[in-house]
């Protein structure tokens, strides 16, 4: 995702309402155009823009501010799991959405940004990383619960296979920038799903 620079120069530092959402939108431009720790706070309070003593005022640590923002993907429905929950969409469905190339203005490729923070907080304990692991977990327990509705005798097994692929595509698109690359992967997710469905099930489901 490209980003613009917004300094002081380019404009005065903006104060009162939609401080906080500035401050995410600033943070979401930065984080995936640089990463999560080559951005500084002092960056974001000028791409947002506003003063430091405002940043701080909503976000005490750069941690609190992280966690805010991966919270936001998740709640948007942006992300890989978003695609879980749609409820107008057949279950098969959801789980092919996985591996569908981002919107046509996504460039260049990203991966999933709850891998990619956990990556960048390394360590179990800490909380960013603890909040991605909680998020992956919840990936697996929304496709366990779409193949069950599906008739699948292991859904657990099938929903840790299905997610795998789906994280590794994501990895790879990214780091290959190639937004298309889920395609390798569903490949693969409609043989797991046709051997582990009922075939009556297979049938009623399959692409047309």
């Amino acid at each position: 995702m490209a980003t613009t620079a917004r300094t002081t120069a380019a404009g005065p530092r903006q104060a009162g309402r939609g401080g906080r959402e500035r401050i995410l939108a600033a943070a979401a431009r930065l984080f995936a155009a640089r990463g999560i720790n080559a951005t500084g706070m002092e960056q974001i309070a000028d791409e947002a823009p506003v003063s430091k003593r405002t940043l701080y005022a909503h976000f005490r640590t750069k941690d609190d501010l992280v966690i805010a923002h991966l919270r936001g993907l998740a709640e948007s429905g942006a992300t890989l799991e978003g695609a879980l929950t749609r409820e107008d969409t057949p279950p098969r469905d959801r789980i092919r959405q996985l591996f569908d190339p981002p919107a046509a203005d996504a460039s260049p490729a990203r991966g999933c940004p709850f891998i990619d923070a956990a990556v960048e907080f390394p360590d179990p304990a800490d909380a960013v990383h603890s909040y991605a692991r909680e998020q992956k977990l919840r990936m697996v327990e929304l496709i366990a619960a779409l193949v069950t509705e599906l008739g699948c005798r292991e859904p657990l097994a099938l929903a840790e296979q299905l997610a795998t692929l789906a994280d590794g595509a994501a990895s790879r698109a990214m780091v290959l920038d190639e937004p298309d690359y889920g395609r390798h992967a569903r490949a693969a997710a409609e043989i797991l799903l046709d051997r582990a469905l009922p075939a009556k099930q297979e049938q009623s489901e399959r692409p047309k």
